[in-house]
């Protein structure tokens, strides 16, 4: 494949002029040092020539939103984690878009603690857009969230099927709700055993988006809001009735629509705020309800892309020189398959994004994600892309990638992280209820926690070591 040097690459993304301030990335800054400056497939040169995003050294404003990419591919690697994206306002509000595999990890990356992640939506329950759930509602108390976590997702599939020789599945409990009560039930161990640290505060009110659930008031309680997933806000003759509003409080409305993925029970979502808005598309098909969504306009159009078959298959290393053409040939069918069934080719997005700006306003910033994203690959995307589509300011999504709107600019940068950066804990000093597992402060009389109160008494009686001993010098 021809080689693109940086400068090209950007001038393809649109992004080299225009109101989106791009620029040269600094000496020494790139997120991403280690990465080899001759092999296409080992680099990413549009991340790296954007201009750094230092974490955690700008107050957002006012009027502004802030789009970081926390993980931006199906297939979670050190370079990208499972999809996930998150959305600050200038009102305060925080919103997460998926958690999948190892997105946690870039948050921490990006400072940005688990006290902010209780707002989440759910595209649909393939584990590349939730499989960070278990491990950010498990530890969310012991990193802050002394309150409930939010879950925004589509309601049960309400799937029969019937096969050929007349035998029956579905339809199955795989709804938003269903998947949560079995995550609990599954977490048992885990959260008890960080019970005896405290899980929620005595002062705790429910936020103004939920009046309906006062009980529910422990870091360790899921509140799921199923979203009907065949909901559009219009009825059958096209006329608005907003039934598919998912939040609308402080300013900031966010509504769903279908997605055509895999399975009924996908949906993608919009968000509007301020004037600005975003939409956020998970996994689909190429799809009318996208074009329908982004018209008259919208800001930030984020949607799934996916390479060709055959370039996914070479990705994983099944060629002809190592393999034979009968099993290329099945690589090759088998992706196809799941691409007929599940994504958008490049391509198609650039057809998706050329219907849009013909019938109403075109994206202020179109970005690819949920892609496996190196020079290689990012060059024949934007090629694809730009053969519907060959004006407009698109770039491919990376982790770490942060996008701030405004009505006057939007601004894409590169968050500069560390490979070693710990979790940002601030102690919270509100006041909080009894641990679940307590003891009485002999000192004090008051209730304490009890952290051995879960432990065999015969092995902390017989065989823990004494502090004493190591201590002694």
């Amino acid at each position: 494949m021809p080689k693109m040097n940086r400068r090209d690459m950007l001038k393809m993304s649109g992004l080299a002029a225009g109101t989106l301030a791009i620029g040269s990335a600094l000496p020494g800054c790139n997120s991403d040092d280690n990465q080899s400056h001759s092999d296409p497939t080992q680099k990413n040169s549009m991340l790296a020539d954007l201009p750094p995003y230092y974490p955690g050294t700008e107050t957002l404003g006012k009027d502004e939103m802030r789009i970081t990419f926390m993980g931006t591919t199906p297939i979670a690697m050190i370079s990208q984690a499972a999809v996930s994206v998150f959305v600050e306002l200038g009102n305060g509000d925080c919103f997460s878009f998926d958690l999948g595999t190892g997105s946690m990890i870039k948050y921490w990356a990006m400072k940005v603690n688990m006290d902010k992640i209780y707002k989440v939506f759910i595209a649909h329950l393939h584990a590349d857009h939730m499989g960070d759930i278990p491990f950010v509602y498990g530890f969310g108390p012991s990193y802050g969230r002394l309150w409930p976590m939010y879950i925004w997702g589509p309601t049960r599939s309400g799937l029969t099927y019937t096969d050929p020789d007349n035998n029956t599945r579905g339809p199955f409990n795989d709804g938003t709700a269903d998947y949560c009560a079995a995550l609990q039930q599954m977490l048992i161990w885990h959260n008890e055993s960080q019970s005896f640290e405290p899980t929620s505060l005595k002062d705790y009110k429910l936020p103004d988006f939920d009046t309906t659930h006062s009980t529910l008031t422990d870091g360790y309680d899921f509140v799921v809001k199923e979203l009907p997933w065949k909901n559009t806000g219009k009825d059958a003759n096209g006329v608005p009735n907003g039934d598919n509003v998912a939040y609308d409080y402080n300013g900031a409305k966010i509504t769903h629509f279908p997605a055509v993925h895999t399975r009924q029970g996908s949906i993608s979502y919009k968000l509007e705020w301020n004037g600005l808005s975003m939409i956020y598309i998970g996994d689909t098909l190429p799809s009318q309800y996208v074009i329908d969504q982004a018209l008259p306009g919208v800001d930030v159009l984020i949607h799934e892309i996916v390479m060709s078959a055959a370039n996914w298959i070479t990705k994983m290393g099944i060629t002809t020189d190592k393999y034979s053409q009968t099993i290329v040939d099945a690589a090759v069918a088998q992706s196809q398959s799941v691409q007929d069934s599940s994504h958008t080719p490049q391509k198609a997005y650039g057809y998706i994004l050329q219907q849009i700006k013909e019938k109403g306003v075109a994206p202020r910033l179109a970005v690819g994600t949920h892609f496996q994203a190196t020079d290689d690959t990012i060059k024949t995307a934007m090629s694809d892309i730009r053969t519907w589509y060959p004006k407009g300011d698109v770039i491919i999504a990376s982790d770490t990638m942060v996008v701030n709107v405004t009505r006057t600019g939007v601004k894409v940068r590169r968050g500069v992280v560390s490979n070693y950066q710990w979790p940002i804990q601030v102690p919270n000093v509100s006041e909080t209820n009894t641990p679940k597992y307590w003891m009485t402060d002999p000192q004090t009389g008051k209730p304490t926690a009890a952290p051995q109160a879960q432990l065999d008494p015969d092995a902390l009686e017989n065989y823990v070591i004494d502090s004493s001993k190591y201590n002694a010098k």
